[in-house]
């Protein structure tokens, strides 16, 4: 399984190194990432990563991420591959 994972906030150092380290610490490999800062200060990022390893429940997981971002000053998303590929269907 599969999940597309959003962080989006001010820039500031370390968001990469937080979320690859919650990512890492539940045995999920991040298939693609890609970030970018818009405007000087605007860090937005998009990972795909691979969950079939996970040591915790997808809502856990979801929560955690989310605390992460609360501690980062962002907002982070994960959403399961299939309702993301379902919502951008034609």
């Amino acid at each position: 399984m599969r999940a597309m994972l959003t962080v989006a906030g001010k820039d500031r150092t370390g968001v990469i190194a937080r979320i690859s380290n919650t990512l890492s610490s539940h045995s999920i490999n991040i298939v693609d990432v890609r970030q970018n800062i818009m405007g000087g200060d605007l860090f937005a990022m998009i990972m795909l990563v691979e969950l079939e390893n996970c040591d915790i429940s997808f809502p856990a997981l979801t929560a955690q991420l989310e605390a992460d971002g609360v501690e980062l000053g962002m907002k982070v998303h994960l959403m399961h591959e299939d309702i993301f590929n379902a919502m951008h269907r034609i």
